[in-house]
């Protein structure tokens, strides 16, 4: 008996159409690539980068700390602009184990028992920015979403071609500086123009050129040890492309943190608060993602 012979012309004619028939009624059952997520229309995402503002505060310079008089209105005035995006879910960077942590803080917040002014770490952009919108919008709280694997980018300062990456690292800090915090610090610039000038899409794609392209020019080198990074798993050869894998290896885990909490709440209009660096790349996640539409932090943050 052959089963790989030639077939009779009319035998095989008929297993065609039998095929064809099946894979149509397969197609026509098998779940949609955007399967739990209304894909009559995607999710939006906002992707709002951040510098850390807890960080930004210097105690000889009252225009770096966003708890005066004159930056809580300034942000107040930011508020209102990203109140306008009407997201119905807040994304923060903090990981999904300080979930409980953040809730009852929030719902303190929400009743007016907790004073961010005196609360130990209230300057942070978590308090700032994502409780004060959610408690505007009448949201039951704001989600943690970002993951562990956070590590500097110092990490990687030896091997071929680390001239190129130590030149750029030093370029970016001087723009930044130059750009973006001095001006602030001056009081020359309020938070809004501050928020602005970061998420500028020719900034996002500076920073993100610096951390996720340039680092694979360098080889055969090594990483400094980190207790975040396994250094049994670096290849010598591939230096900065291993160096490269471990901030997007966080990203991924942030972006499935983010669909994931999608899933569970249905959300439709996602606002995503995280660090400057992770944005860019996160954008080209979501951008790629048939299951959502990027918005430009831009579009809702004034000039003034």
């Amino acid at each position: 008996m052959k089963f790989f012979g030639r077939l009779d012309r009319h035998f095989s004619f008929g297993c065609c159409s039998l095929l064809l028939a099946l894979a149509a009624c397969t197609a026509s059952k098998a779940p949609s690539a955007t399967a739990g997520t209304d894909t009559s229309a995607p999710v939006s995402i906002l992707l709002l980068g951040s510098n850390h503002l807890a960080q930004l505060y210097k105690a000889n310079n009252p225009n770096s700390d966003v708890l005066t008089p004159r930056r809580q209105a300034e942000l107040s005035a930011m508020c209102d602009q990203l109140q306008r995006y009407r997201p119905d879910g807040i994304l923060v960077e903090e990981v999904p184990e300080k979930q409980g942590r953040l809730d009852s803080l929030y719902r303190l917040y929400r009743q007016d028992k907790l004073d961010l002014n005196t609360m130990p770490g209230g300057r942070n952009e978590i308090y700032q920015v994502g409780f004060v919108l959610a408690k505007r919008l009448g949201l039951p709280g704001v989600h943690c979403v970002n993951a562990p694997g956070g590590t500097s980018q110092s990490i990687l300062s030896e091997g071929q071609n680390i001239g190129l990456y130590e030149q750029a690292t030093t370029e970016w800090r001087a723009f930044g500086a130059r750009t973006i915090d001095q001006p602030l610090l001056a009081g020359a610039t309020t938070m809004s123009q501050y928020y602005r000038a970061m998420n500028e899409p020719a900034t996002v794609q500076r920073l993100h050129t610096l951390v996720y392209r340039t680092p694979a020019r360098v080889t055969n080198g090594t990483l400094k040890p980190d207790p975040m990074v396994d250094a049994a798993f670096i290849n010598p050869k591939y230096v900065g492309a291993e160096f490269i894998s471990v901030f997007f290896n966080r990203d991924l885990k942030v972006y499935s943190n983010v669909v994931t909490t999608q899933l569970a709440t249905r959300q439709h209009r996602q606002l995503l608060i995280m660090g400057l660096r992770h944005v860019g790349s996160l954008h080209g996640i979501f951008s790629t993602d048939p299951a959502y539409q990027v918005v430009a932090a831009n579009d809702y943050l004034s000039r003034r």
